[in-house]
């Protein structure tokens, strides 16, 4: 059991309950509460105590059975909590009864609701708060009660009264699904807009970095391309997609793309509002999945990133298994032991730059397996077309000849065809 001392007023004071229904070990289990307790700090919240539960069969009712609940409801105030987090999901019913049980003094909240409220924080782009609000509002609509009426104060205006023998939660049940299919329609046009981005993409080599919450992700952005991104060592630092060019690829154009990180227990409606985010790595050429190495748990993040590219229908692709944080492991023989099952992983420092060249070379080579050879004439009089070969394919020998200049070029199929229409144009 961990414990916080000196407790500030600014935050919400917050007691965490675990269920272990013996779906998973010891150790996962423990790690699960020590990932909870992040999450609730990233929220901003101070967990003063933790309260672990072992139960062959979760409670319908109250998840925890209604005397562990009071016990833990009487714990959280002698503790001077206003918010107790579960470990797990919880059921409208079971949220709605835990909630009486604890009367207003005490807001219960799950993890679903947790990560929510995070998103909430961090989204920054357009797009990334439509999509936040969008899972909240899903999230909310079978779980309000009267503690979220009156909900046209926020979304007021024509149409928000309700009929005869309307209740304030049938107004405002309305209210959400009206909103929902707002928010839908304009995640509608910016896929649609995102779609014609990715049609203007189509002559480069696109590159996308997936990997679980807090492995790396934009500090290996940083390492490869210098760009000036958000890096904070926080659960779920960065939700918008950031996307850079990445330089000296033999003149081919390369795109990186930071993506939203993953989680254990993601929520399905946060997966779903998320696709058009995740659409870059669905876009993508070659994914580079990153793990963070010191992680104990690092194989079942492995089993957490897999079972959220399943989900959006993203496999079969092209990948390179990236391990991070190198510089963070004591024991070497962690790496050997890693190294002998992933023989075909990369291990690099992000943060430290540690072998971050020869990470570029295997994206070399991944590109380069992608390139087509063509042997082309470029006429005297399309001479000017000479520099952009140079700059967009590799050019693998010239012969200047009587009635132009011989190239022998490799490159990406889209970008040699592009060229070629240049030289046909009149």
């Amino acid at each position: 059991m961990f414990t916080v001392e000196n407790q500030t007023n600014t935050s919400e004071n917050a007691l965490i309950i675990g269920v272990n229904d013996n779906t998973c070990s010891e150790s996962e289990f423990n790690e699960q509460l020590l990932e909870l307790k992040l999450l609730a700090e990233t929220a901003g919240a101070v967990v003063v105590s933790e309260s672990v539960q072992k139960r062959s069969k979760i409670d319908p009712a109250t998840h925890i059975g209604k005397g562990k609940a009071t016990s833990v409801i009487e714990q959280a105030k002698e503790l001077k909590c206003n918010l107790i987090i579960f470990n797990d999901d919880l059921g409208p019913t079971q949220l709605k009864n835990l909630q009486k049980l604890a009367s207003e003094e005490i807001k219960i909240l799950d993890r679903t609701g947790l990560i929510l409220d995070i998103f909430k924080k961090h989204a920054q782009t357009k797009e990334a708060k439509t999509q936040v609000k969008l899972a909240h509002l899903e999230y909310l609509l079978p779980r309000l009660t009267r503690q979220w009426t009156h909900l046209e104060r926020q979304m007021g205006g024509i149409g928000t009264r309700g009929g005869p023998g309307e209740t304030q939660i049938e107004i405002d049940r309305r209210l959400i699904r009206n909103q929902i299919t707002k928010l839908k329609n304009e995640l509608i046009k910016i896929q649609k807009h995102q779609q014609t981005q990715s049609q203007s993409r189509a002559n480069l080599f696109r590159i996308a970095l997936v990997g679980y919450t807090n492995a790396g992700k934009s500090t290996i952005m940083q390492a490869l391309t210098n760009a000036d991104v958000f890096i904070q060592d926080q659960l779920f630092a960065t939700l918008d997609t950031t996307t850079r060019k990445l330089n000296n690829f033999n003149g081919v154009s390369v795109v990186l793309s930071d993506t939203v990180g993953f989680i254990r227990k993601l929520p399905h409606d946060l997966v779903a509002s998320f696709r058009s985010t995740l659409s870059v790595a669905n876009d993508a050429d070659l994914l580079l999945k990153v793990v963070d190495a010191s992680s104990l748990f690092a194989k079942t993040h492995m089993q957490t990133i897999d079972s959220v590219l399943k989900e959006l229908n993203i496999e079969s692709k092209k990948e390179l298994l990236i391990f991070n944080k190198i510089d963070l492991i004591q024991d070497q023989s962690t790496i050997k032991g890693l190294t002998k099952s992933f023989p075909d992983a990369i291990f690099i420092s992000a943060q430290r730059k540690l072998k971050i060249d020869g990470l570029l070379s295997k994206i070399k080579e991944c590109i380069e397996t992608k390139f087509i050879e063509k042997t082309i004439l470029i006429p005297h009089t399309k001479g000017a077309l000479i520099t952009q070969f140079y700059k967009k394919v590799k050019v693998e020998s010239r012969i200047d000849e009587y009635d132009g200049v011989k190239l022998k070029i490799k490159g990406l199929k889209p970008t040699i065809e592009s060229l070629l229409k240049k030289i046909m144009e009149d």
